[in-house]
């Protein structure tokens, strides 16, 4: 009976931090889509001060106190896979972490990125890197504070990386990376010796209000469940989830470009599918989310790309899309548009890079990153810097800053060692695909019916419903019998894009 209490008690402070976490994610998610301008000062002291608030109730006495209590009493009698075992664990892991920052760094810290944010918006908007250069050499020096609130460690990015793919090393990421450099350029540069796609179609004039709807019809096909989420427009497109129930994602709409609502949509649709699989006896709890960036950028690179940009897909898709857009797309076949939409070019921007080009845009900031940080690399000397390794590795050279240094918001935001998973995620995407195909057979077949309930079934079973129950390289062994590989992913691109160039 004793055990029972405390473990009530526990999980009555983690609902509590949960609310509170929920609470400060509204106001950002309100912050990046209907807040007015002026509303930043008070928006950015509530948020630092629910941070606060949380960050003081989870380290505090008590807390520990029922930590060490679970863990002399409750541990030794329970399944040390069992809920309870794994949820003590998790919050040990997660309380360790956070015994070590101070609450003044904290509400400090959150402060310095809201207002960050909304000066990297205009600094933006008027490609003039010296408006946020202030505020990121600022950041950069609380994030080095952040780091060695942990040491003794290996290399200082190993505390920054955890935070969003706890277990993963930077010597891991970087061995990974190396084999991605070893065959991507040469796929890249073999496609650009040949012929180039057509897309002109995509940059035809498309209505901004026909396109939303298009998309909310999409996803909710698919199988974004529309009573339990919404879609909304911002600047830089996000998932956010405040319950099982209340999953909310973002798009950004050009008026002459398609791909960016059908790409964007289905890649933020990934991460929304994700949050609402989770296995509803967790909201709330530390197991009621994704597991880790990494696993969970495999989810939007897989729904955008090995779904969303195939010729199955849209041997499905292209005549609900051609519906809304007769003139537009009436001169196009279905295989005019999967060819389109997967056309390699090297680009300035992230967001809308090719399969074969977005991994060499990741590991660009992940090598700036780790420059920063070791001081091998000042902040006033990034632009440069960066549009010297665009050229290295993308054969480009951005125009302006808004095209080249200013272009993510991740900075802003304080997120270094975020950059990382959105390439561990491209590799993982092709991983489980193999894997899912071994269950289920020929996917394609499903997808030109329309079919995606087995795919996604497949996938809740698998890798959704256990949330963060599980260590994030457990859920890849789960899923796939593997650990992360860079070489399916490889061997993907390499069928794929020697198809449609003629390799």
């Amino acid at each position: 009976m004793e055990v029972t209490k405390t473990l009530d008690r526990f999980k009555a402070l983690l609902y509590q931090l949960n609310d509170l976490r929920t609470a400060s994610s509204v106001l950002g998610w309100d912050q990046e889509t209907y807040m007015p301008p002026k509303g930043v000062e008070a928006r950015s002291r509530q948020i630092a001060t629910l941070a606060r608030m949380g960050h003081e109730l989870f380290t505090s006495p008590e807390m520990g106190e029922l930590i060490q209590n679970l863990e002399d009493t409750g541990l030794p009698q329970w399944d040390p896979d069992s809920d309870e075992a794994r949820l003590v664990r998790l919050v040990r892991y997660y309380y360790d972490k956070q015994t070590k920052v101070p609450g003044d760094w904290v509400q400090a810290f959150s402060k310095l990125t809201s207002e960050a944010r909304v000066v990297w918006r205009e600094a933006r908007a008027r490609a003039d890197f010296n408006l946020f250069r202030p505020y990121l050499e600022r950041i950069v020096d609380m994030v080095r504070e952040y780091a060695n609130f942990f040491a003794p460690y290996v290399h200082i990015y190993d505390p920054l990386l955890d935070n969003y793919e706890r277990g993963m090393k930077t010597a891991q990421v970087r061995a990974l990376f190396q084999r991605v450099r070893e065959r991507q350029p040469r796929l890249l540069q073999r496609i650009l010796e040949r012929p180039q796609v057509d897309n002109a179609f995509l940059h035809r004039y498309y209505d901004p209000q026909k396109q939303r709807e298009l998309i909310q019809r999409m996803v909710a096909h698919i199988g974004f469940d529309l009573e339990r989420g919404r879609i909304d427009l911002s600047t830089h497109p996000f998932t956010t989830s405040f319950s099982v129930n209340d999953v909310r994602f973002t798009i950004r709409i050009k008026e002459n470009d398609l791909s960016e609502v059908l790409s964007g949509g289905l890649h933020e649709m990934g991460h929304a599918l994700y949050e609402q699989g989770v296995d509803p006896k967790y909201d709330g709890l530390p197991f009621g989310h994704g597991v880790s960036l990494g696993v969970h950028e495999s989810q939007s690179r897989l729904w955008e790309n090995l779904v969303g940009r195939s010729r199955a897909f849209w041997a499905y898709f292209f005549p609900v899309v051609q519906r809304v857009f007769p003139e537009n797309l009436k001169d196009i076949t279905p295989e005019d548009f999967y060819r389109g939409l997967n056309r390699v070019e090297p680009s300035f921007i992230r967001v809308e890079a090719d399969e074969v080009t977005y991994n060499l845009h990741i590991i660009l900031r992940f090598e700036l990153e780790i420059a920063l940080l070791t001081d091998e690399l000042q902040v006033a000397d990034l632009p440069a810097a960066w549009n010297e390794k665009m050229k290295a590795y993308l054969g480009v050279t951005p125009p302006d800053d808004a095209k080249g240094v200013l272009q993510d918001i991740h900075w802003s935001q304080g997120s270094f060692g975020y950059f990382p998973t959105y390439a561990l995620g491209n590799l993982l995407s092709a991983q489980i695909w193999r894997a899912m195909a071994r269950d289920l057979g020929n996917l394609d077949d499903f997808m030109r019916k329309g079919e995606f309930q087995p795919l996604l079934g497949w996938l809740q079973e698998r890798i959704y419903r256990h949330g963060n129950k599980f260590e994030p390289q457990e859920i890849v062994q789960m899923a796939t019998g593997e650990t992360i590989q860079a070489d399916p992913y490889l061997d993907y691109l390499e069928a794929k894009y020697g198809d449609i160039y003629g390799l």
